[in-house]
């Protein structure tokens, strides 16, 4: 294993090319970050999807299939969807990971599409297995279909607010630069969604972070989109690292 670690504002981050505990899995990539409640482990799987091993517990956020062999990877003690898009609510991956005693949080528009799950609303804080977590609203503003509704209308789907020590980690889901992100208080890391038409331009990403200033900073679900750009607009912040990782 390749690893670099890097001191950063009372982070300690160290890179790797790795996985959390998936020898079945080589190709993901792996950072890990010092917390006050020990190593936060995070796996890019791609696109809008992540692991988190953190005290033992395996939080997996939108599994989707296509990415990688959920067979292989480690079973969920906690389940976050984001919101009902098939690239963020896939059910054959979720049956892969999924346990007796999973505990699956959902966004509303995901109500009744997974049985036993939790519905949290947007605004909305709960305890699951130990774990703080706050929903964020997703949504867009500008973004919309040709009949004028947006790829994701306020209300359906959540950004989450996880807590690891004092460590807070941002997941927006697929949003815009909404008044919610902006307002976001003591978030350590963040992962930003940057891809049209359905959530940000780099332009978006770096306005929203100007507002509530995380301390990394890991574009996500970016397709096509020039992480260079991003990069550039927030090459004059200080105290905001900007993270690039395989997340197309």
């Amino acid at each position: 294993m390749r690893e670099r670690t890097l001191p950063l504002a009372g982070l300690t981050l160290v890179l790797s090319i790795a996985t959390v505990g998936m020898a079945a899995v080589p190709a993901l990539e792996k950072d890990e970050i010092s917390t006050s409640g020990g190593i936060l482990e995070v796996t890019f799987v791609g696109h809008g999807t992540l692991v988190f091993g953190f005290g033992g517990q395996v939080i997996h956020v939108d599994p989707y299939g296509k990415l990688t062999d959920y067979g292989a990877l480690p079973k969920a003690d906690v389940v976050l969807i984001t919101h009902a898009h098939g690239d963020h609510l896939d059910p054959a991956a979720l049956a892969a990971i999924r346990k007796p005693e999973t505990r699956i949080l959902v966004a509303p528009a995901c109500e009744g599409k997974i049985e036993g799950a939790t519905v949290l609303a947007n605004g909305g804080k709960t305890t699951l297995s130990g774990l703080t977590v706050e929903a964020v609203p997703a949504y867009n503003v500008v973004s919309k279909r040709p009949d004028g509704t947006p790829f994701h209308p306020k209300g359906e789907g959540n950004g989450y607010v996880l807590t690891f020590g004092t460590t807070r980690v941002y997941v927006a889901g697929d949003t815009e630069n909404v008044p919610e992100m902006k307002d976001l208080k003591a978030i350590d890391v963040a992962f930003l969604p940057m891809n049209l038409p359905y959530t940000m331009t780099p332009e978006m990403v770096a306005d929203a972070v100007r507002g509530f200033r995380p301390r990394i900073l890991y574009p996500y679900h970016f397709g096509d989109t020039d992480t260079g750009k991003l990069v550039a607009l927030l090459a004059a912040e200080k105290g905001i690292e900007v993270r690039i990782r395989k997340m197309k």
